[in-house]
């Protein structure tokens, strides 16, 4: 399935695509100079789902069967961030629900690697990445004095789009760049998702959510000591030809 992008102004749109690309072109030198690019984002409703009975093994001629029917244990939601210049998953973050809380919280850990390091964070348009929390985190990590004003009302805290403003200023040693609104194919984490699915989700048979998220975390181990290498990005931002 394809979703075309939809946007107000071709030109504004072609720029944040050109910049999307820029950042991951540019990733290599900046990690040499102590700056780490890192894709992220959030896999929501994942489902425990139990298989009603076990599965079949496979035969000589045929494949493995998994019975149809399944029984529901509930949802996780998994925020991760993959490291652009490695390939390696830097966090993953198995919660119960996706508040700009747990999303902050996530940015955190990830920067607990390297506290004094540069951070540059591919984000989409979703409103907690662009949350008052985010704001209050960044200033507090670049110590920035300057009053931030209020929420709704003021200054840098105003609306989402005062916010993304302040939270991809390029003076800042921690900055997000933004995917353009149903872009997100852009964001390289979303590639590291479609793994996760076809090697983990899709066939898996989960007893609880407590399983599922042990399993999601030893899979991050594992991809990262065994499959983990950098995408090779080649798009440019030109027209996708058919």
């Amino acid at each position: 399935m394809w979703l075309n992008a939809k946007y107000d102004n071709r030109e504004e749109f072609d720029q944040d695509v050109r910049r999307v690309c820029k950042t991951y072109e540019q990733a290599p030198g900046l990690r040499e100079q102590g700056v780490n690019t890192i894709s992220t984002d959030e896999k929501t409703g994942i489902q425990a789902l139990e298989r009603a009975a076990p599965d079949k093994p496979m035969k000589p001629g045929l494949v493995q069967r998994m019975e149809y029917e399944y029984i529901r244990h509930g949802t996780q939601a998994l925020i991760a961030s993959f490291e652009v210049t490695t390939g390696q998953i830097a966090k993953g973050s198995v919660v119960n629900e996706r508040t700009e809380k747990e999303f902050a919280a996530h940015i955190v850990e990830v920067m607990s690697a390297d506290p004094d390091a540069g951070w540059i964070f591919v984000v989409d348009q979703l409103n907690t990445h662009k949350s008052e929390s985010l704001v209050r985190l960044v200033a507090s990590e670049c110590k920035i004095t300057e009053d931030l004003g209020k929420k709704g009302e003021t200054g840098v805290l105003k609306n989402r789009n005062t916010r993304a403003e302040f939270l991809s200023d390029e003076s800042h040693r921690i900055r997000f760049v933004y995917t353009p609104k149903h872009a997100s194919w852009l964001n390289q984490i979303e590639i590291w998702f479609g793994i996760l699915v076809r090697r983990l989700l899709k066939r898996g048979s989960f007893k609880s959510v407590a399983a599922l998220r042990e399993r999601i975390l030893e899979f991050i181990s594992y991809f990262n000591s065994t499959m983990a290498k950098p995408f090779k990005w080649t798009y440019k931002g030109r027209p996708l030809v058919a």
